[in-house]
């Protein structure tokens, strides 16, 4: 009786540090709080990664303390998707600027810009009361020269894909007529010439020219 008391007092000896070997499972409400803070993680770098894309098309003092514009806690595909709202603002800014986080372009735009771009989106005519300048630092992935609402190349709206350039808007559009509608001229060229979202494209690359897409 002894003997079997103590064979049986030692495995239990023997058992205690196996118990604190292993883990015990998480409780389901340390499993909710997981799951919250990896959508909380990946949020927060969507967010990131929406910001530093949208900064890089503009200087790095325009950057810093621009407004970001993205759409859905994120980076919006194109304009169009922008267009189609409701863009929201990722990050309030201090200097004026607006920078959109656009994966096919992302630009910063002073005032004068940003009313061409409400136009743009709502089809109507821009009301430019000074010049205005936008950066598109990281050129883009392709538009029409022609048509500024078209969505792909086709025979006749030559698509072309922009080097990284900035952008121009003048008042007086006749001021237009100095430059070239040609993206290859090599400098700056007049995009949508003819339509009252006509502007200045003005290459800042050494080393790439603008695209244009051969005719489908």
């Amino acid at each position: 009786m002894i003997r079997t008391a103590i064979h049986l007092f030692a495995g239990i000896v023997l058992l205690v540090p196996l118990a604190f070997c292993f883990p015990h499972p998480p409780s389901a409400a340390a499993q909710t709080q997981t799951g919250k803070s990896s959508l909380n993680e990946s949020a927060a770098q969507k967010l990131r990664v929406a910001i530093a894309l949208a900064v890089s098309a503009g200087p790095a003092a325009i950057g810093k303390n621009a407004t970001i514009v993205g759409c859905n806690d994120g980076s919006c595909g194109d304009m169009n998707e922008l267009a189609k709202g409701p863009a929201k603002e990722l990050r309030a800014g201090t200097n004026g600027w607006v920078c959109y986080a656009l994966k096919d372009g992302p630009m910063c735009l002073d005032k004068e810009w940003r009313k061409w771009m409400e136009a743009w989106m709502t089809r109507s005519d821009p009301k430019i009361e000074s010049t205005g300048i936008g950066y598109m630092l990281r050129g883009d992935t392709g538009s029409s020269n022609t048509d500024p609402f078209a969505m792909e190349p086709t025979a006749t709206n030559e698509w072309v894909v922009a080097p990284p350039h900035i952008m121009v808007l003048y008042e007086n559009q006749k001021m237009l007529d100095a430059y070239p509608t040609d993206p290859k001229s090599g400098g700056p060229w007049v995009m949508w010439k003819g339509t009252p979202y006509a502007h200045v494209m003005v290459p800042v690359s050494n080393t790439k020219a603008a695209t244009l897409m051969p005719k489908p």
